[in-house]
C-alpha cells in the first residue's frame, strides 16, 4: 500500500511553547523598552493634558486609605475643598495600583504614577502576544504585540493625553478578546475565570472603554459562535446555545466581580452635574476628525480644538495602516480566519470613521447617538482602532496552515518588519518634562492647579453654581505663602453661618469621610449652660450627596442613638449639607460617609462572585491533580 502524503488539519492548533517559556514573549517584553525609557528620564511631564490629573486623582486616593477607607469613594478636596464622588463614577483600579506603590513601596506620587504607565506599556504587549500567539503563531504575535505598543495614537495617550486609565485598559482589551476565544474555542472553566478577570478589569479600569469596547467584544462572539472551526456558517440552535454558554457566563461573571464598582456607577450617576462633562470645552461637535488627521504625520503635545488644527496628533500610523492591509491580505488566505479578520477591520475602520466629520450626524440619532456620545470625544473610539489594526497586522506572518512549524528563532522579515515598526515610531517616543507650576504635591498645589486650571472641580446634581474658591482653598493657600506645613483642614462645619448667641459648635474629630462635632444651644454664661431649640442646624462645607448619614451619638466618640436628616441647603447656590439639631441642649454628632444601597448590593454581588468563582477553581484543580 502506498504511503499518503498527510494533509493539514484545519483544525489542529499551531504548536506553542507554554508561555511563560516562550523566548518569543520575552523578546516581546523586552522591545517595549523604548517606549518605557522616556517614563525613566528625570523630571515628570506635568504638562501633558491629563498628567497632573493623575498624580492628584493618587493624592486624593491615598487621603481616604490613611484615614482607613480601602475603596474610596468621595473625594475630599475635589471642588476646593467640597468634595466630589469621583471614585464612585470613575474606573479606580489603576490608581489602586497606584496607592499600593505609593503606600506599601514607598514610592512617591509621581514615581507610582509613572511605574503604572510603565507596567501599563510591557503588560499591553505582553497581552497582545499571547492572543496574537493562540490566533496565528509567535512571529505573528510579536509583531502585534510591537505595533501594538507603538501605534502613534497609543503614545500620544502615553505622552501626550497622559491618560492612565485608558493607558491600563490596552491591557484588558486583548485580553478579553483572547479569553472569550479561548470561551468558545476551548470552553473550560479557566478559560470562563480568564474572561471574567479580563472583562471586570476592563470595567474597574476604564468604564468609557468597557462602554466602547462591549459592542465590538459582543460582534467577535457572535462571529466565533457562528463560525466555527470547521469553517461552516451556521449551527443547530441548540448547539449554538451550548457553545454560547461559556462566554456567557464569562461576561456575567465579570459584570459580577466588577459589580461593586458599575452598580452605583450607572445608579448614582444621576445626583453628579453631568453637564460638566459634556458641555463647553467638553462638547463634542468641536471635536470631530477630518480625513487628513488619520494620515498627518504632525505631532504636537497640544490639546483638541474646534476644527481641523488640533495641537494633538490623531494618526493612525503609515506602518499601522500598511502592515494591518497586508496581514488582513495575507490571513484571508486562512478559510477559517477570514470572519475574524472581518470582525478587526469592521472594529479598527468603522472606530476611526465614527470620529470622521463626516459622520457626524450619526452622533445625534436617537439612540445611537447616545452610544457614541458616551466617548465625550469622537476620537476616543481610536483605541479600538488600534486594537483591531494591530492584530491585523500581526497576521502579517500568518502560516498558511495552523499545523505548519514556526522556525524557532527569529527570522530575518520578522526581524526587519519588527525594527521597522519601532522605527517608524522612535520620533514619538518622547515626553516634555517641565517644572510643577503649582508647586510641590500637597493640599496648596492642588487648590491652585483646580483654580488655575478650573479642573477637578466636578459637583453633585444639587450645585446650582460650581464654586471657584472656598474657605478651605484660601486656608491652604495662606498656610502656603507663610511658609507652614500645609496640613488638611481641621473642621468642615461653616463657622461663619453661626449665630454663637443661639448655636455653638466645636469639632472632636474629623477626617476626610467623618465629623464629630459638640453643640450647646442657646449658651448661657458659663461652659455646659445649654438649652434646647428647633430652629437651629449646623452646616458642612460638604457638598450633598447619598452616603453621607449623620447620627446623635451618646457621649463624646459615643454610640449612635438617633439618625438625623440630612438636608441640602436651600439658600445660595452650593448644595451644601445641612443637619438639624436636636432641641436637647447639648450633645454631640456625627457625620459619616458610608455605603448606600446600591452600594452594598454592589459589593454582595462582587464577593459572592470572587466566591463561586474561586470555589470553583478549587474542586476543579483538585480533580485535576487526582487525575
Amino acid at each position: 500500500m502506498a504511503n499518503k502524503t498527510p494533509q493539514p488539519n484545519p483544525q489542529s492548533p499551531i504548536p506553542n511553547p507554554r508561555l511563560f517559556r516562550d523566548g518569543f514573549l520575552w523578546l516581546t517584553l523586552a522591545l517595549t523598552i523604548f517606549a518605557v525609557a522616556p517614563f525613566a528620564k528625570p523630571g515628570y511631564f506635568w504638562g501633558a493634558n491629563d498628567a497632573r490629573h493623575h498624580v492628584y486623582f493618587l493624592f486624593e486616593f491615598d487621603r481616604l486609605w490613611q484615614d482607613g477607607v480601602w475603596w474610596p469613594r468621595w473625594s475630599p478636596d475635589f471642588a476646593f475643598g467640597y468634595g466630589y464622588p469621583f471614585f464612585n463614577i470613575y474606573g479606580p483600579l489603576s490608581h489602586f495600583l497606584a496607592e499600593f506603590l505609593h503606600y506599601f513601596a514607598k514610592f512617591d506620587f509621581v514615581q507610582s504614577v509613572e511605574i503604572v504607565f510603565s507596567l501599563s506599556i510591557v503588560a499591553s504587549a505582553g497581552a497582545m502576544y499571547g492572543y496574537v500567539r493562540g490566533l496565528a503563531g509567535r512571529s505573528a504575535g510579536l509583531l502585534a504585540a510591537v505595533v501594538y505598543t507603538y501605534a502613534p495614537y497609543h503614545l500620544m495617550v502615553l505622552y501626550v493625553r497622559a491618560n492612565l486609565a485608558e493607558s491600563m485598559a490596552f491591557v484588558w482589551l486583548p485580553l478579553c478578546l483572547w479569553s472569550f476565544r479561548a470561551c468558545v474555542r476551548r470552553p473550560s472553566l479557566w478559560a470562563i475565570i480568564g474572561a471574567a478577570l479580563a472583562y471586570a478589569g476592563l470595567i474597574l479600569t476604564s468604564n468609557l472603554v468597557w462602554v466602547l469596547f462591549t459592542p465590538a467584544l459582543m460582534l467577535y462572539i457572535l462571529v466565533l459562535l457562528l463560525w466555527p472551526e470547521t469553517g461552516d456558517w451556521g449551527l443547530g440552535i441548540g448547539r449554538l446555545v451550548r457553545r454560547a454558554l461559556a462566554p456567557l457566563v464569562g461576561a456575567v461573571a465579570g459584570l459580577g466581580l466588577s459589580g461593586i464598582f458599575w452598580l452605583p456607577m450607572l445608579l448614582e450617576r444621576q445626583y453628579v452635574r453631568v453637564d460638566q462633562w459634556f458641555d463647553g470645552r467638553y462638547n463634542f461637535r468641536d471635536d470631530f476628525l477630518y480625513f487628513f488627521q488619520f494620515f498627518s504625520p504632525h505631532w504636537d503635545f497640544g490639546v483638541s480644538l474646534p476644527g481641523p488644527n488640533d495641537t494633538l496628533s490623531f494618526q493612525i500610523g503609515p506602518v499601522l495602516l500598511l502592515f494591518a492591509l497586508l496581514g488582513g491580505l495575507a490571513a484571508w488566505r486562512r478559510y477559517s480566519l477570514r470572519p475574524e479578520v472581518a470582525v478587526f477591520a469592521i472594529t479598527g475602520l468603522g472606530a476611526a470613521a465614527l470620529g470622521w466629520s463626516l459622520l457626524a450626524p450619526l452622533w445625534d440619532w436617537p439612540l445611537v447617538g447616545g452610544i457614541l456620545q458616551s466617548a465625550q470625544f469622537p476620537w476616543r473610539w481610536l483605541p479600538l482602532t488600534v486594537l483591531g489594526l494591530s492584530v491585523l497586522a500581526g497576521l502579517l506572518f500568518v502560516p498558511e496552515w495552523e499545523v505548519e512549524a514556526e522556525p524557532s528563532r527569529l527570522s530575518l522579515p520578522v526581524f526587519v518588519v519588527t525594527a521597522v515598526a519601532i522605527l517608524a515610531s522612535y520620533p514619538l517616543l518622547q515626553v516634555q518634562t517641565v517644572a510643577p507650576l503649582e508647586g510641590s504635591v500637597g493640599l496648596a498645589a492642588l487648590m491652585r492647579f483646580e483654580r488655575d486650571a478650573d479642573e477637578m472641580t466636578g459637583s453633585t446634581a444639587w450645585v446650582k453654581e460650581i464654586p471657584t474658591w472656598s474657605p478651605m482653598a484660601e486656608y491652604y493657600i495662606n498656610l502656603d505663602e507663610a511658609g507652614q506645613p500645609v496640613t488638611p483642614v481641621t473642621s468642615k462645619v461653616d463657622y461663619e453661618s453661626l449665630d454663637y448667641s443661639k448655636l455653638a459648635v466645636g469639632s472632636v474629630a474629623h477626617n476626610s469621610v467623618m465629623e464629630e462635632v459638640y453643640f450647646c444651644t442657646d449658651p448661657g454664661d458659663r461652659p455646659g449652660i445649654c438649652g434646647p431649640r428647633h430652629d437651629q442646624r449646623i452646616i458642612f462645607n460638604h457638598f450633598y450627596y447619598p452616603g453621607w448619614r449623620a447620627w446623635l451619638l451618646d457621649g463624646k466618640e459615643g454610640k449612635p442613638v438617633q439618625e438625623l436628616p440630612i438636608v441640602p441647603e436651600s439658600e445660595g447656590t452650593l448644595g451644601r449639607m445641612t443637619v438639624a439639631v436636636p432641641p436637647i441642649g447639648e450633645g454631640f454628632i456625627l457625620l459619616r460617609y458610608g455605603d448606600t444601597p446600591p452600594r452594598i448590593v454592589g459589593q454582595l454581588i462582587s464577593l459572592a462572585t470572587l466566591l463561586l468563582l474561586l470555589g470553583s477553581a478549587l474542586f476543579v484543580a483538585g480533580k485535576e491533580m487526582k487525575m
